[in-house]
């Protein structure tokens, strides 16, 4: 559990991924393209991934690790369906706008 605690205070935005997850890179895209360059742990390409994974789990409160799993400003937002809804609501955009590397005009 502390370590994704630790890498989620670390960095303004996180996204616990899994490289052969379509919907990890689908996320990973449309948080580049609002203008974040998020860091992307990649689950699967840990030997020590299982650990992450309880911490996940006890997390999410579910029986298997969702992924993706978007952290930002160090609180956990959720997966595809939690970050889908905040974009499409124009609150994700505005969750963002701190971390952006290229600020709007």
């Amino acid at each position: 559990m502390e370590r994704v605690k630790r890498l989620a205070a670390e960095h303004e935005v996180l996204i616990i991924s899994k490289t052969s997850c379509c919907l990890c890179y689908a996320v990973n895209v449309l948080l580049r393209e609002l203008g974040v360059s998020p860091l992307v742990y990649e689950l699967d390409q840990d030997p020590d991934a299982r650990d992450m994974e309880k911490a996940l789990v006890r997390l999410q409160g579910c029986h298997t690790p969702a992924v993706p799993a978007v952290f930002i400003a160090g609180d956990l937002v959720g997966s595809t369906n939690e970050v889908m809804s905040l974009h499409l609501s124009g609150e994700l955009n505005r969750m963002l706008k701190p971390f952006k590397v290229v600020q709007e005009n």
